[in-house]
């Protein structure tokens, strides 16, 4: 018998999810969309439930993202279906942003992509010595999503742009100096943490939580913050990139090594997506956003491309098309957020929560 893909429990007065597909490092399917946003339903107006947690199986992390095999598949003989999933997926972060029950999410291990989506727009979020963060669209020719251009274009300073625009990993206290994240807990806290939420009412989470935190460790980001702030504060992605090879820095200069093998088209989308996120006032409203440049990008000869080399033929060497930063025009940059037929309608749906 298959396991289910997500294990959905209840103990105490906690519900719990549980990703389950650990050799895949719980990547996310639409049968795991659905059945989180089925849990997240039948918890919503349980009494019974002041909690829900949400981990992943397995010793590597919560959740790697999106089953961008799948995307791959798909986008290469023109199937829409990942319009459905993301449709999906986008709504399910919007809702655990509003749920109004505390949402504590363990961001243990590796969370990326998809991952960030389903923990760290919950309303408690914890990570580990071991957690490591990224966003690393840009890698496989995407933008940043499921609310990501939200979370990063609210980071300190440029931050955002910087772990956008390289992919960086996040650390426990780059997460939370990010804002991605609130508390530390040393991974074999995690077990009595989870005991401790079962028996706590709803209004008792957030000292359970702090009973087992600790003092985070020192963020990198503490001495890198000037010449982030210098060289990424330019809307133009090739002045990022000019700045950083000549700051006399040497982390930035590997910032810039890492910036220019991504895709040119995926960075200056992703550029204008988070300068753009700024002036947006809520998370929905972010995601409208990253829908309609999404379902633009599944043509995208460098999507499929991005993916062929990093999960498919993993040779780690995609040649993108174009291929340089002044081969992508301002007028191609703004095609990925024309309106059209792709619209998410989370506006309809607050509509109908009032």
């Amino acid at each position: 018998m298959t396991a289910a893909e997500v294990l959905v429990d209840v103990s105490g007065r906690m519900g719990r999810l549980t990703l389950n597909r650990p050799r895949a490092l719980n990547a996310l399917t639409a049968e795991m969309v659905q059945l989180l946003d089925d849990a997240l339903s039948e918890w919503e107006h349980d009494p019974e439930i002041a909690c829900v947690l949400i981990d992943g199986e397995g010793d590597r992390g919560l959740c790697a993202g999106g089953d961008i095999r799948a995307i791959y598949d798909a986008a290469l003989v023109g199937d829409p279906a990942p319009k459905k999933f993301w449709r999906d997926e986008y709504r399910l972060n919007a809702r655990i942003k509003r749920y109004p029950k505390p949402y504590v999410a363990i961001m243990d291990g590796i969370v990326m992509g998809g991952g960030v989506g389903v923990s760290a727009h919950g309303s408690v979020r914890v990570v580990t010595e071991r957690t490591k963060i990224a966003m690393p669209e840009v890698g496989i020719g995407f933008v940043p999503d499921v609310g990501g251009t939200y979370l990063l274009s609210r980071a300190p300073g440029e931050l955002g742009t910087h772990a956008a625009l390289t992919a960086a990993q996040l650390g426990p206290a780059e997460a939370i100096k990010c804002g991605f994240a609130d508390h530390f807990v040393p991974s074999d806290s995690l077990a009595s943490l989870a005991e401790d939420l079962a028996n706590a009412g709803s209004d008792a989470v957030d000292a359970a939580v702090q009973r087992h935190s600790e003092p985070v460790p020192p963020s990198t980001f503490d001495s890198d913050m000037e010449w982030i702030n210098e060289c990424y504060a330019t809307d133009d992605v090739a002045e990022i990139v000019r700045r950083l090879r000549s700051s006399g820095v040497q982390a930035a200069e590997r910032a810039a090594g890492a910036i220019s093998a991504k895709s040119p088209t995926a960075l200056k989308v992703s550029l204008r997506a988070l300068r753009t996120a700024r002036g947006l006032d809520t998370l929905e409203d972010c995601l409208e956003q990253e829908y309609r440049t999404s379902c633009a990008l599944l043509s995208s000869p460098d999507l499929v491309e991005g993916i062929r080399a990093q999960v498919v033929d993993k040779d780690r060497n995609p040649q993108w098309s174009p291929g340089l930063l002044d081969e992508v025009s301002a007028d191609v940059v703004e095609k990925f957020y024309a309106a059209g037929d792709d619209e998410l309608g989370l506006a309809t749906m607050e509509e109908c929560d009032d």
